[in-house]
Parts: C-alpha cells; structure tokens; sequence
C-alpha cells in the first residue's frame, strides 16, 4: 500500500470515528431533550429556583390601654465558620487577639483568653458553624459588625448571622403564666393566652419564588404565584397593669411573711366577668417567688369555709330554715360516726343563730344545718350544688383547667360522713377561679358570668373581633335568697372572722376560708405536722359591688394560718387600689360651699410641649423661665408651678432626675445608649454622670422613686 492510499484511509477512519461520536451526541441530545427532558428541567429548575417562605410578624399581647404585655423583638444569633473561602490563617491569626478581646468587652460572659482558646479550638476542629453567642440584640449586632475579622463579612471573616425573634414580656413576672408561651419542639407547648390564640398571634407564612444568580446570590423572581405573609392579629385583654402590680407585689409580700409554698390573687369585674388581675407565684428553689404554675386556673383544691356559701344557699332554698333560727353548738365539736367536726373557738359558740354561724364561721353549726336538712335527702342536696354550676368546668380557654369534683351519692368514694364534710368544704375540689366566679355571681344578682380574658382581635390597629360576656347560668339561685345571705357576707366584714378588713372608706363582703391540705399518702396529717390553706373571697363595695376577688395562700408556715390574717391583707391591699384609682366607686363630691379647695400643684420634670398642653387643659398657672428650652425643670410653688430650662447637648449624658420614665427613657435611648431601670414613678438618681460625653452603645441605670 502506497503512502498516500494510507493517510487517506487513516483520515477516512478518523473522519468515520468521528461522524459515529457525533451522531451519538447528537443521539443522546436528542434522547435527553425528548425522552428526559421532563426530569432534567426539573432538576435545573431545583437548583435555580426555589420557594422561600416567608415568616409573619406574630402579634402583640396587650393590656387595658394597649400597655405591652407581650410582643416579638429581633435578636439574633452569632456563629463562625472557620473554613470560610477567604478566611486564610494568616488573617485568623492577625486578628485572633484583638477579636478575643472586644467579644469579651462586649457580652462579658468570659475572659479574653477563654474566647481566644475557644476561637483557635473552632479553627483547628475545622468548624463550619461554631456558636458565638445566642440572643444577640441589635445594638450589639451593630456594634460586633466592626469587630476586627468579622467585619470582613462571611465569606472572608466567617461571621454568620441567623435572625431569631424572641417572644417577651416587658413587664417581666406580672400575670407571666396567664400571658403563657408557646414552643417549638415536636409535641409543642401551648401555655396561658400565647397558646389559646396561637393560631390567630401566629398568622399566616407566606412564599415567595426566588431564582440563583451567578455568585449565589438570589433574587425574587415575580412569577405572579407569590403568596404574601398575614401577620396575625393582636390581642387585648382585660388585665389592668397597674391593678395586676398591687396584685403581684401583695401576693409576694404575705407569701415572704408568711414563708408560704405558693398563692393566688384574682380579681375580676362583677357585671362583665373581666378578669383585671391574676397573679399565681410559687417559692423557688432560691426562696424567691416566681409564677411558674397557673394555681389560680389548674390547682383544684378543698376550699373549706369559703364552701359554706353555696351550703347554706343550698338549705335556704330547701325552704326548712331560716336565717334568725337557732342553732345548739354545744361546746364546739360534734361527731357524725367516725369523723370529729370542731370549731376553731375554744368551748364553743354555744347556741347561736343561722346568721351568727356564718358570720363567725362554725363547722358544727353549718354541719348539724345540712344534716338536720338532708339526711336521707343526700341526693337532693348535691342536686342544688350541681344546678349552680358548681360541678361544671368554665371552659375559659386557656389550657390546664382543672375539673371541679363534687361526690355524688352512690359514687365509690362517698360514705357516711361526706354529707357534714362537704358541709364544711371537704372532699370537694374546685380551683380558685371556679370558687371566685360562684361568688362573683352572687355579687351579679344571681347571673353567673364566666370570667373573661381577652376583650377582642385588631389587626393593624383595627378591631377584628369583640368577645361578648357569656353568661353560664342567668340565676343561680333565688333573688330571695341573694337578699338573705348579702347581709350575711357583710356580716363577716363588720362583725365576723374578718373584720380586720372593716374600715371607713367603702364595705367589703366576703367569706373568710382556713382549710387543712390532704396529702395523698398521709392524709391531712403527716409526721405530726398539718399544712393549711388560707383564704378570702368577696367583693366590694358591698352595696353596689364593682369587683370580686379571691385570695389563695397554701401552706403558710410560720404558725398563722387563718384566712382573714394571711390572705385577707392581700384583698384589701388590692381593694384600696382599685378603689383609689377607680373614680366611678367614690361618692360624688357634695359642697354647697364656695371656697375654693386647697391647690398643691406638682408635676414631674420633662418636655415643655407636653407640660403646656396639661398646665392649659387644667388651667393651672405657670411661669416659665425656660427660655424656650425644649426639656424643663418643673419646681411647685404656692400658686403656681415654676418651669426653668435644662439643657440637653448632643453628645453628653442628660440629666433625667425629676423626669417620668417615659421621657427618660425617650432622650437616653434616642442618643443610643441602653437604659436599665429599677422600680417606677418619677427618677431619682442615673448611673452616668450628666455631662460625661457619650460612647456608642453604653449602659446607663436609672433608680425610681417606687422600687417595692
């Protein structure tokens, strides 16, 4: 074979080899394009698109005067990756120290060293997601920006930062468990009023279609399919700030007096059931007090004397007595079998009347009333309790309610004694609230309301949804017997167990309890030692009832045990604040004189914008030597309330002292410092010094006038 015919049958074979490759790729472009195309672009399309979703805002709690009692705030949380593309080792090491020391300065929680050694563990581990720190505020995440390293970014300095909003309760331990919580683990917990309204708080995600760019980087791709996010809706409820502190703090002082376990205090509206305050604290392993367990709502308990009222409402409306008869308690015990009943006073009260019993609150009396009545009638006495609603959980809404339980006859667990017991509020069980709302009926005429928390839904300010009362039982018992046992309810303010509650400015009616706590194992009586449950319930003003309220103390231990010492001091210490602030209770003011009355004018330091506009609406006289200052210094003269200038530079702490915490809060916060405070009212003292220039992100602590 010639040279020549040779190259040409190798370039002819080449040429075929190659015409052969090509028709398969052309073959395989075909196969992937008709044959697969489907499943390919699918899989593009998952690389360079992808639905993201979009979380909403999940809404406020609120109080009365739209007060925050829980809402979102923007944290977030700070990780490193060590093996960021740009984040050389040269440039780890050059930045280790200084980085390790502004950390430190900036959460305080470790030495500079300890973050230096934990940084050069992250980078010899290799990690890719290293924690920093969590719940990482704003103002620090500003600041932490330009730290040495992580100012470079993510790629080059490995900074990642995840934004996490966190639930909050600006005022901390008030009505902290009715308020609730909800979590995020698999089964998830849904606690107080966060989790009720969960579903209306959460609102509704959102999706939107995005498309990867070249430098991985995702743009919004508006394909017309988004799906915008609902923010969910706020809601307001019914508690009164101010009432739910008195409430909080009188519960904490008679728990520390009394070294108590835990305690109550409910205070709720008589005509529309709005509860105002609902306070539940608990001993803690440091012996402080914290609401960690909803009592008021979720601890059924035997409520003893405060029982006696439906009792004796049960006897009254039997028609078989009468107020004004007599009854013999002899020296003070009577035994009905095996069970011994005795009266706390020692000999007894002897013979006395219906009305006295109850005033003074005789277990020997009120037992021989409902035996004397309803023995071999046991049925028709339960009966009554149960027409009152007494058996029947209120179904308020929130989670945990614990189920009211009264023995029927017949039910394994009664026996010969459960008539006097029950009685005297034995084995039966009902939680403060379901005792409180009985009570709260009686103030209502007989209309037993249920008790309410949330007054309506507003979405963007505007009012989605109002909760009517509901009413649970429009008479529960006789308007002739309410207007019997009223005086009766009175009766042990001015005359009875609890007349360390009397006093000259309005009339509390109520019903004192003090009831022995059973032990599962041991009875009511365990290694000598017998716990105690102290309470008050009532309302007032007795003669035209405004509010009721219960007082729950449990296992007080420092010998005192009695409802009208332990938990009566709470009721009235949240009775004088309501009255005091509630002008629709007081008598109207009658002077048929004409002087004038004394005028003591007093304000707090703040903005002259706002002092003006109260000084004129109240056409109090003012001179003011301001000379057009913006913030003014306020002095209370004879006649007249003095304004002076203060002076707020730009750069330099302000002087707060005199001011309202609003306005305090206002200039400090707005020359970027982070304020702390103790107490409220009016500021009396600042941890920086006015006039010291300001540094970016610093602290300052205010100390108020009222810390209790």
């Amino acid at each position: 074979m010639s040279l020549k015919k040779d190259i040409l049958w190798r370039v002819r074979f080449v040429y075929l080899v190659t015409l052969l490759f090509a028709l398969l790729i052309f073959g395989k472009v075909i196969w992937i394009q008709v044959a697969e195309g489907s499943e390919w672009r699918e899989k593009a399309n998952k690389v360079t698109l992808k639905d993201i979703t979009i979380q909403p805002n999940r809404g406020n709690i609120y109080a009365e005067g739209e007060k925050l009692l829980a809402t979102s705030v923007p944290y977030y949380e700070i990780r490193m990756d060590f093996r960021a593309t740009g984040l050389t080792e040269e440039l780890f090491q050059r930045n280790l120290d200084s980085l390790s020391l502004r950390l430190s300065r900036l959460f305080g929680d470790k030495s500079a060293l300890a973050y230096k050694n934990e940084l050069i563990r992250g980078r010899r581990e290799g990690k890719r997601f290293h924690l920093i720190r969590r719940r990482v505020d704003y103002n620090q995440l500003r600041e932490l920006k330009q730290f040495p390293l992580f100012r470079f970014g993510q790629n080059k300095g490995g900074i990642i930062i995840i934004p996490d909003n966190q639930r909050i309760q600006p005022h901390g331990n008030l009505a902290s468990r009715t308020i609730g919580y909800t979590t995020k683990d698999e089964r998830g917990n849904f606690v107080g009023l966060e989790g009720a309204y969960d579903s209306l708080l959460r609102g509704e995600v959102g999706v939107r279609l995005m498309q990867r760019l070249s430098g991985n980087v995702w743009m919004p791709l508006n394909d017309g399919n988004e799906v915008e996010p609902r923010d969910g809706m706020d809601v307001l409820t019914t508690i009164d700030v101010e009432i739910q502190d008195v409430a909080t703090n009188a519960l904490m002082e008679q728990l520390k007096k009394h070294n108590a376990h835990h305690g109550t205090a409910i205070l709720m509206e008589v005509t529309t059931g709005e509860i105002k305050a609902i306070a539940n604290l608990e001993q803690n392993s440091r012996g402080g007090y914290s609401e960690t367990y909803n009592y008021a709502i979720g601890e059924s308990i035997e409520p003893g004397s405060t029982f006696k009222l439906p009792v004796l409402i049960a006897a009254l409306e039997a028609g078989n007595i009468k107020i004004t008869d007599s009854i013999d308690t002899g020296e003070g015990s009577v035994t009905f079998f095996t069970q011994r009943i005795s009266d706390t006073r020692k000999g007894g009260f002897g013979k006395i009347t219906v009305q006295d019993a109850f005033e003074v609150s005789s277990n020997v009396a009120m037992a021989k009333i409902v035996d004397s009545q309803f023995r071999g009638k046991e049925s028709t006495f339960i009966n009554k309790l149960y027409a009152m609603k007494l058996n029947e959980p209120l179904n308020i809404g929130i989670r945990g309610e614990a189920r009211p339980e009264i023995k029927y006859p017949g039910d394994r667990l009664w026996s010969g004694v459960s008539l006097p017991m029950i009685s005297i509020g034995y084995e039966v069980r009902l939680t403060p609230l379901q005792i409180l709302t009985f009570y709260n009926a009686i103030a209502n005429e007989g209309r037993m309301v249920k008790p309410k928390f949330v007054k309506a839904l507003k979405q963007h300010g505007s009012v989605i949804k109002t909760f009517p009362t509901e009413v649970i039982h429009p008479e529960v018992c006789s308007q002739a017997t309410i207007r019997k046992v009223k005086p009766l309810l009175e009766g042990v303010v001015e005359r009875g167990t609890a007349s360390n509650l009397r006093n000259d400015n309005y009339t509390i009616a109520g019903k004192t309890g003090t009831a022995q706590i059973a032990n599962e194992k041991y009875g009511y009586r365990s290694n000598s030692h017998i716990s105690y449950q102290a309470s008050f319930v009532g309302y007032f003003p007795a003669e035209k009832p405004r509010y009721s309220c219960i007082v729950v103390v449990s296992s007080p231990s420092n010998n005192v045990y009695y409802g009208n010492l332990v938990a009566g001091p709470v009721f009235k210490e949240i009775a004088d604040k309501v009255f005091s602030k509630s002008l629709e209770i007081h008598e109207e003011l009658n002077t048929n004189n004409t002087e004038k009355l004394a005028f003591a004018p007093y304000s707090k330091s703040g903005s002259m914008e706002d002092l003006n506009q109260v000084f004129k609406t109240f056409g109090i006289p003012v001179s003011d030597l301001s000379n057009g200052h913006q913030w003014v210094n306020t002095s209370s003269q004879d006649s007249l309330v003095l304004l002076t200038g203060r002076t707020v530079a730009d750069n330099l702490v302000p002087n707060v002292a005199g001011m309202a915490l609003s306005d305090a809060l206002y200039l400090l916060e707005n020359k970027g410092l982070i304020v702390n405070f103790r107490g409220r009212g009016t500021v009396l003292k600042q941890s920086l010094m006015p006039g010291t220039r300001i540094r970016g992100g610093e602290r300052i602590s205010l100390e108020l006038s009222i810390t209790n």
